[in-house]
């Protein structure tokens, strides 16, 4: 007589239907393609980014696409701002499960070529922004008692070292101690935190660097993969973090690196 065969277990689904999601910084690269990511996945996104003509036109793409999409024309580091649109959205349609806290900058520079004005603004949008828009999106979930996932976009450069970008790897490796102690603190209410780090992707904002042939033989020179990014390599990584196949995962941090920080 034959054993009875296994319950299989069933990998759980990549599939955001019927969620709401808000992606700062989502007038163009990386910021776009995860709210496309997530639009794909079947949540229904809001773009929030300072330009309105631009995300107008990215929340009309998604949609010509199929998708619900929505454009919030939001400067992230006005917080004021930042509570009333969270607040409109969440009285008319619920909270966001989903939050991709993409907006952030960067001030290339010799460390002795800095000035206050490079660190207030650094900090205030890769730091502080972040930190309060995941407190609005992480109030409206408690307040529902509803579980979520908020996803921050940090970088290889929160976890190494580079010339020329002190200020940036000092909000980078704040994001990630931010995120770990929110991991802590949201957990009980079922709300997930965790980082996405790439490495060099070329976007809008790199591409002028990339372009300069011994910038980019350097930053090869440390990608074991031997190439730099594409926006597809991190949509993956955001829609793993956005829904439910990473259930238990949270305080950690996905590194997109191609191997930079393995070395």
């Amino acid at each position: 007589m034959s054993a009875p065969l296994p319950q299989l277990p069933r990998t759980p689904s990549l599939r955001l239907d019927g969620r709401r999601a808000l992606v700062t910084g989502a007038g163009r690269g990386l910021g776009l393609a995860c709210a496309a990511a997530l639009a794909e996945a079947g949540a229904e996104v809001w773009l929030a980014a300072r330009s309105a003509t631009e995300v107008q036109a990215a929340a009309a793409a998604l949609r010509e696409r199929g998708d619900r999409a929505h454009a919030l024309a939001l400067d992230v580091t006005d917080n004021a701002a930042v509570l009333q649109a969270v607040a409109e959205v969440v009285s008319q349609h619920g909270p966001f499960q989903v939050l991709v806290n993409n907006a952030g900058t960067n001030r290339p520079k010799p460390f002795d070529e800095v000035t206050a004005d490079d660190v207030d603004a650094l900090l205030a949008l890769n730091v502080k922004a972040a930190f309060f828009v995941a407190q609005a999106v992480a109030s409206g979930l408690k307040a529902a008692g509803l579980p979520g996932s908020i996803v921050q976009m940090s970088s290889q450069m929160g976890h190494v070292g580079g010339a020329n970008r002190t200020i940036y790897c000092a909000s980078k490796h704040a994001l990630e101690g931010m995120s770990k102690a929110l991991a802590v603190e949201l957990g009980p209410h079922g709300i997930r935190v965790n980082t996405v780090c790439p490495t060099f992707i070329d976007t809008p904002l790199t591409h002028d660097w990339l372009a300069a042939p011994a910038f980019r033989d350097q930053v090869l020179g440390k990608i074991a993969l031997g190439r730099v990014g594409r926006v597809e390599d991190v949509m993956g990584a955001v829609l793993f973090l956005a829904g439910d196949a990473s259930a238990l995962v949270t305080g950690s941090a996905l590194m997109v690196d191609g191997g930079w920080t393995a070395a």
